[in-house]
């Protein structure tokens, strides 16, 4: 019994600190906070761990009296407007003290400017909204503020706001940073840059000890190209060994005081900038030329070539020369071909007939030895100017290239001429047809020359498709007969034999020539020229004058007649005039012949007048008519293979006279290739229009009698209006009496 009177403290203690731990909790930062005076402070408050509205309200107190019972003085509140004391009314009201709420349970007190006087406890209150009163609803923090003790200032070695610089140049800019601070407190330094709106860092030294370089500076710090260095005196002076065209710009330097707070974390009291310099990076002019604009070169000669180039750059410095050759002036650098190059160190890389030599610190020569027509092109010279660095490394400065040099190597051609003969042409078909090409009067035909053969074939212009020439074979630089589609199965069979017997002559032989072989034979003599590479390149072609291969053969002849059953008609009616082809000699298939068909007439009997294009069929079928005046029509149709048929609709005078039509044969070869005939005129056919009298009189007698009658109905009409009206007179008579004698019988 008795340990369980000595454990019930112990339990109540347990059950408080328990209630306490699930209970409101109000936090605020551990202290004390320092500050520097007419700087702005931010000190947050929050709550958890509470019930009711998600949203909370926050009331600050302070108190200059650091003693537990101080008497702490209302200063602002999130929901009483008339919480504010008269104290702090004017800095409430002036937005100097405001509270700025970042949640429903967290807030910031924001003062503006603090002052000595703000020196003291805060305390930071909610409003309870709990069920039950348990946790702590306030919490203090101190808040000591101490003097401005931060000095920034330029350096007095270079008093200049601008700092002209030529590219590659080394620059050192200085700022003085301290501090007499009460408190122990560290400065972080920061060099800055601005090339446009926003600064950017360059190098810090943190005030953990640390240096820092910005992203954009990385590489530069780890060469060793940009550093920081902590002087005497307070001095951080920032050190750059090469001067780019990109470290144009603005620069300050931005210093921040730091202090440890209780919770151990570094804390950023203060901060000013101060503006350096600005520094104007002038590029490094460098001009690169050739001294040569246009170059022609035999070929088997030596290109001479000379590179200059001029800087405004003294001290020290290398050159780096390369030459490079496109085949375009609008290659790039990265398609051109790189000829020959020296390094910075007058190292040549090694070519067989290629040279570089240095002339001078600014001229460079080159020598191409032996140039062929593969050397024709353009010449660009590239140069660079590269500058040591402190830590023994070379910066490149400048780099140009020149305008191109065009080269222009001419070729020693080869002249010769080409003749072609038929040494054996065939009188019937399946006869041997052998052709020779040779080289006739050939000069400049040195070792390095090499002749090739390509064999053509060429139907006879007699039709109206465009037919190309086909290749029959054709060889290579190296002497490898291609052959062509038209004759490679035939080749194969040995039916077409290709051969060179001699040097000069190359030969084509048909075994058995065909009809499909008929037309006409041509050859081209192509001269090549071998490279320094052993590479052969075409240079001349040379073609002969066509043969023709042609035999006696039976061709269709064609015969066009024009019939009608009637060629005698009155006005208004129909005529029907039929074109028919016959054919005489070789039998042909209605599938290989097709015919283009036009009809006229002439508006005569004695033929002595021009021809009138009626209308007109072609073999594919279209039909084409001319413009008529009268009210006749005409129609022109297939009735069959070879007959054709005009209709002339509604016959009037015009179309009085000789009609005949016009026949142009199409027949298809066995190669499959459609030739036009000889035209065919048919003998003219007379057709008559009549006028039929009783027709003719029938309607203008009916229309005499019908205007008669009228015009008699309206005389007789007239004629009665007038005497009924218009005739009528009064006559005055003088008036009598008549009696009458009574009858006596009535007396």
């Amino acid at each position: 019994m008795g340990h369980r009177g000595e454990d019930a403290p112990l339990l109540l203690l347990l059950l408080s600190l328990f209630a306490s731990c699930h209970g409101r909790i109000v936090k605020v930062p551990a202290g004390p906070l320092v500050r520097v005076e007419s700087t702005e402070v931010v000190i947050p408050c929050n709550v958890s761990q509470y019930e009711g509205p998600s949203e909370q309200n926050f009331d600050w107190e302070f108190s200059r009296i650091s003693a537990p019972d101080s008497r702490f003085v209302q200063v602002v509140s999130t929901w009483d407007p008339w919480f504010t004391s008269q104290e702090y009314k004017d800095r409430v009201d002036g937005k100097e003290i405001t509270l700025r709420r970042n949640s429903n349970n967290s807030v910031e007190l924001v003062i503006g400017n603090i002052r000595p006087a703000d020196q003291g406890m805060y305390r930071c209150t909610t409003p309870s909204t709990d069920s039950v009163v348990q946790g702590n609803y306030n919490a203090v923090v101190e808040v000591k503020v101490i003097a401005d003790g931060l000095t920034v200032g330029r350096s007095t070695a270079r008093s200049t706001s601008t700092w002209n610089l030529s590219e590659g140049d080394a620059f050192q800019l200085r700022c003085s940073a301290s501090t007499n601070s009460s408190e122990h407190t560290h400065l972080h330094v920061s060099w800055e840059f601005r090339n446009g709106f926003a600064w950017q860092e360059i190098l810090s030294l943190t005030h953990e000890g640390k240096f820092q370089p910005g992203s954009e500076y990385n590489e530069r710090y780890i060469s060793g190209d940009v550093r920081l260095d902590a002087m005497a005196n307070d001095i951080y002076r920032l050190s750059v060994s090469q001067a780019l065209p990109t470290d144009e710009g603005a620069y300050r330097c931005r210093v921040s005081e730091w202090v440890k707070g209780a919770d151990a974390s570094w804390q950023k009291i203060q901060e000013k900038a101060v503006d350096i310099t600005n520094v104007v990076v002038q590029p490094t002019a460098l001009g690169v030329f050739i001294t040569k604009s246009n170059v022609s070169v035999t070929e088997g000669d030596s290109l001479d070539l000379t590179c200059n180039f001029t800087t405004d750059r003294s001290g020290i410095f290398q050159a780096e020369v390369r030459w490079y050759f496109s085949e375009s002036p609008d290659s790039t650098m990265a398609e051109a071909q790189v000829l020959l190059s020296a390094d910075r160190d007058s190292v040549v890389s090694d070519s067989t007939l290629i040279s570089l030599s240095h002339v001078d610190r600014s001229s460079y020569h080159l020598l191409v030895r032996d140039v062929s027509t593969e050397d024709s092109g353009y010449y660009y010279c590239q140069a660079t100017l590269w500058v040591p660095q402190h830590n023994g490394s070379w910066h490149k400065v400048a780099e140009r290239t020149s305008v191109p040099v065009t080269v222009e190597v001419l070729a020693l051609e080869p002249t010769y001429h080409v003749f072609l003969n038929a040494t054996k042409t065939p009188k019937y078909a399946e006869d041997p047809t052998e052709l020779e090409c040779r080289i006739t009067e050939a000069q400049n035909t040195e070792t390095n020359v090499r002749f090739t053969v390509s064999w053509y074939y060429r139907l006879p212009m007699r039709s109206d498709e465009v037919v190309k020439d086909e290749l029959l074979a054709t060889m290579d630089a190296d002497w490898t007969l291609v052959v062509g589609d038209r004759s490679k199965q035939r080749a194969q069979n040995g039916e077409i034999i290709f051969s060179k017997p001699t040097v000069d002559t190359f030969r084509l032989r048909i075994q058995w020539t065909s009809e499909a072989d008929r037309g006409d034979y041509y050859c081209v003599i192509s001269s090549w020229s071998r490279q320094r590479n052993n590479s052969w390149i075409k240079i001349k072609d040379v073609a002969s004058v066509p043969v023709s291969i042609l035999w006696s053969t039976q061709g269709p002849v064609f015969n066009v007649s024009v019939e009608s059953h009637k060629t005698t008609v009155y006005r208004g009616e129909l005529v029907k005039l039929d074109c028919i082809i016959s054919i005489a000699g070789t039998v042909l298939s209605p599938d290989d012949m097709s015919f283009d068909v036009s009809w006229f007439a002439m508006h005569s009997i004695a033929m002595d007048r021009d021809p009138v294009f009626l209308a007109s069929l072609d073999r594919k079928g279209i039909v084409t008519q001319a413009k008529r005046n009268g009210s006749s029509d005409v129609s022109l149709e297939r009735i069959s293979p070879m007959e054709f048929r005009l209709r002339i609709h509604g016959c009037e005078d015009q179309d009085f006279g000789n009609h005949y039509c016009l026949v142009t044969p199409w027949v298809r070869s066995t190669a499959g290739i459609w030739q036009q005939e000889m035209e065919v005129k048919s003998k003219p056919i007379l057709v008559t229009v009549k006028m039929d009298v009783l027709n003719a009189f029938k309607f203008p007698l009916l229309i005499g009698i019908g205007l008669s009658t009228i015009i008699g109905l309206l005389s007789c009409l007239i004629g009665y209006c007038s005497s009924r009206w218009c005739c009528k007179k009064e006559v005055q008579e003088t008036r009598r009496e008549r009696r009458r004698l009574m009858s006596m019988e009535m007396d």
